[in-house]
């Protein structure tokens, strides 16, 4: 597992809900040295009371209320990524228990590398979208159709332009260097001369005709800075 998924399943919080304690134990420990933080309870009633899972694997069998019921009252309360994991195989148990908002359904017995995998899946289902509108004041940069308007108005962009300018709306107010841009909108080896963003720096700031919108920190590099509104994104 490289860094950046040991990283994203250490922020992740797994509730394993299993009566069977050599099941629930080599769970807990498969997921542990995969990273995430896990939590065991081996009832019903425990798992609607464990504070805020992010995934819960859920067994069906329980001794105290019925697994369906478990999903049924977890869907009622919470967003957490729900996985029964179960030896029921039937394919009338999977459609109630996706009816009653599982997020998938996994028969034992299984592999851990095949649960993990799942978990990854379910995790990116539920992941927000990624906002597709960048705004600054009066500054709106599509990044879907890569359209630019102020104060609604559009204004046309070469792709370079647009380049740059989507470099510095995505964190406004933080400097970005010109290697940083020049890499971003040019090329990731790009070794050609700086002074063409300079070029394109003073076309973006004559065709938005934002008073200091694009300020230059000497030195450094370029960021957007405070103008009439705020920053949202959406």
């Amino acid at each position: 597992m490289n860094g950046q998924a040991t990283d994203a399943a250490e922020e992740t919080r797994v509730l394993v809900v299993e009566d069977d304690r050599g099941i629930a134990d080599a769970l807990v420990r498969g997921l542990r040295q995969a990273g995430y933080t896990v939590d065991g309870v081996r009832t019903g009633r425990a798992a609607l009371t464990a504070s805020s899972p992010d995934v819960v694997l859920l067994d069906l069998g329980l001794p105290d209320i019925d697994g369906i019921e478990v999903c049924r009252r977890l869907r009622a309360r919470s967003d957490a990524a729900i996985i029964v994991v179960t030896a029921r195989g039937e394919e009338a148990d999977r459609v109630v228990a996706l009816d009653e908002g599982a997020d998938d359904y996994l028969v034992k017995p299984f592999g851990l590398a095949e649960l993990l995998a799942r978990i990854r899946a379910v995790l990116r289902r539920r992941r927000p979208a990624e906002p597709e509108v960048l705004r600054h004041g009066p500054l709106a940069l599509d990044l879907r159709t890569r359209q630019v308007s102020v104060d609604g108005h559009p204004v046309t962009l070469t792709p370079k332009e647009f380049g740059v300018l989507e470099c510095l709306a995505a964190d406004p107010g933080r400097v970005v260097s010109r290697r940083q841009i020049l890499e971003r909108a040019w090329d990731a080896h790009w070794y050609g001369p700086t002074k063409v963003l300079d070029v394109h720096v003073a076309a973006l700031r004559r065709k938005l005709s934002v008073p200091g919108l694009i300020e230059t920190v000497y030195g450094h590099g370029f960021r957007l800075g405070p103008v009439e509104g705020s920053r949202e994104r959406s």
